[in-house]
C-alpha cells in the first residue's frame, strides 16, 4: 500500500510548532496526507499550516492548545471529530527548563507528567481503536535517551519519557497484529530551535548555520521515523545516542546514574545546554 493507504487521510500531530513535529508534519504532507497540527502558538502553526498548503497542497488544520492543561484531550477530540485519522505522531514532551525538581512547584512537575504521560495515553486510546476497526494506521511517541537511565535536572522529564517507550513498545504488542504499525522514536541530542534556545539562555554561543557538534539533525529524525514506523517498535536515532546506552545499559545502573551525574556536571552546570529534541 502507498503511505496515504497506510497512514491517510488524515495525521494528527502533536508538538507541530517547530523542530521535528513541523518537518515531520510537512513530510507526512508531502507523502498526500492532510495534516491537524497542535501546539501552543496559533500565530507560528498558522504559518506552518500555509506553507504546508502552499507546498504540498493537501489540507492543513491549526489547532492551538496546552497538551498540558487537563481539557486537552477535549479539545482536539472536538478539532477532529469529522475526520478519519490515520496517523497520530506525539512530538510534544521537551523540557525546556533543565532545573532540579526542587526548582520549581509540584504543579510543574505534574503538568509536564500530564503532557507526557496522561495526553499521550487519551490520544492513542481515542485515534486507535478506529485505526485497528479499519484494520491500518500508524502511531509515532517520541521519547528520549534520557528514559534509560536517571540523570540530575531531568528527574519528571526522564520519568515520564521512561513510560513513553514502556507503553508505546506494549501498544505495538497489542495494535502491530491488527494492522496498525506503532513506533517509539527515541531521540538524543537533536539539533531543534528549543535546544539551540537553551544552549544559549545557558551561555553558548553558536554559529547559526553550523551544526550542533554530536547532535543528530531534525531531517535524520524525520528521515529515521517515517522509515521505521512500519517495522516497530522502538528505533533509536543516531550511532552515537546508540552506543551510549549500550555502554550504559551494560553497567551496573547505580554506576550508570554515576556517569551521568558527571556529565552533567561537566557540561551543564556552568553555561552549559542540552536536552534532546523530544
Amino acid at each position: 500500500m502507498t503511505f496515504v493507504e497506510s497512514y491517510g487521510p488524515w495525521a494528527v500531530i502533536a508538538g507541530a510548532s517547530e523542530g521535528v513535529g513541523a518537518s515531520l508534519a510537512a513530510a507526512v504532507a508531502r507523502e498526500g496526507v492532510n495534516v491537524v497540527l497542535l501546539a501552543r502558538r496559533q500565530m507560528v502553526l498558522d504559518e506552518v499550516a500555509a506553507t504546508i498548503r502552499d507546498e504540498s497542497g493537501v489540507e492543513a488544520r491549526a489547532v492551538a492548545l496546552d497538551l498540558a492543561t487537563p481539557g486537552a484531550m477535549e479539545t482536539v477530540a472536538d478539532a477532529t471529530r469529522d475526520l478519519d485519522v490515520g496517523l497520530l505522531v506525539y512530538c510534544a514532551g521537551a523540557d525546556p527548563n533543565y532545573q532540579p525538581f526542587l526548582a520549581n512547584p509540584v504543579e510543574v512537575a505534574t503538568a509536564m507528567v500530564h503532557r507526557n504521560c496522561t495526553v499521550p495515553v487519551q490520544m492513542c486510546h481515542h485515534f486507535a481503536g478506529p485505526m485497528a476497526a479499519r484494520g491500518r494506521g500508524g502511531i509515532i511517541v517520541l521519547s528520549s535517551g534520557a528514559a534509560f537511565v536517571g540523570a540530575p535536572n531531568m528527574v519528571i522529564y526522564g520519568g515520564s519519557k521512561a513510560f513513553d517507550v514502556v507503553f508505546t513498545e506494549a501498544l505495538w504488542t497489542e495494535l502491530h497484529p491488527q494492522g496498525v504499525d506503532v513506533l517509539s522514536l527515541v531521540l538524543g541530542e537533536t539539533d531543534t530551535p528549543a535546544l539551540r534556545r537553551l544552549r544559549a539562555e545557558r551561555g553558548f554561543v553558536d554559529e547559526p548555520a553550523a551544526p550542533l557538534l554530536g547532535a543528530a539533525t531534525v531531517d535524520e529524525v524525520v528521515r529515521d521515523a517515517l522509515a521505521r514506523l512500519p517495522h516497530g517498535p522502538s528505533w533509536i536515532v543516531g550511532d552515537q545516542v546508540y552506543a551510549g546506552l549500550q555502554m550504559l545499559g551494560g553497567m551496573p545502573r547505580s554506576d550508570a546514574v554515576e556517569v551521568l551525574m558527571k556529565a552533567a556536571s561537566a557540561t551543564m552546570d556552568h553555561d552549559a545546554g542540552g536536552g534532546d529534541g523530544a
